[in-house]
């Protein structure tokens, strides 16, 4: 089988906090931005590599959720546990400094892990927690 990854899902509850954090502090570029009944999905991904993206959705938007399970997203979301990406660079420490300068929530620094990769950790404006590892 010939199979890749083509999008991925994070929520976002501020479509404007997630553009200026995916697009302008990680430089992913905008590739789609849906707005539907006063709500947006926004695609971003990494420049050159177009078949890889992330669509940035309203999570409450999904169909068949009962007002308990919005209320539990919801609560996730601000505690940071909803929803994990990672991702990877090959330059870990200018890339934290761009984090830091643009005030994002600093969850840990650059860190050499006992498993074997090097990386720092953030959250996104929805409180997405995101690992950026280092690439050789």
């Amino acid at each position: 089988m010939d199979i890749t990854i083509h999008s991925s899902f994070l929520p976002q509850d501020d479509p404007e906090a997630a553009l200026a954090f995916y697009r302008d502090t990680l430089g992913f570029e905008v590739r789609n931005d849906v707005g539907y009944k006063g709500m947006h999905w926004i695609t971003v991904g990494p420049p050159g590599q177009p078949g890889t993206s992330i669509v940035l959705y309203p999570p409450t938007a999904s169909p068949g959720l009962t007002d308990d399970e919005r209320r539990t997203i919801a609560e996730m979301m601000a505690k940071g546990t909803y929803a994990t990406v990672l991702l990877a660079t090959k330059d870990l420490d200018g890339t934290f400094d761009r984090l830091v300068a643009s005030d994002a929530e600093i969850v840990q620094e650059p860190t050499d892990q006992p498993y074997g990769v090097r990386d720092c950790a953030v959250r996104d404006p929805a409180g997405n927690m995101v690992r950026i590892q280092q690439a050789s």
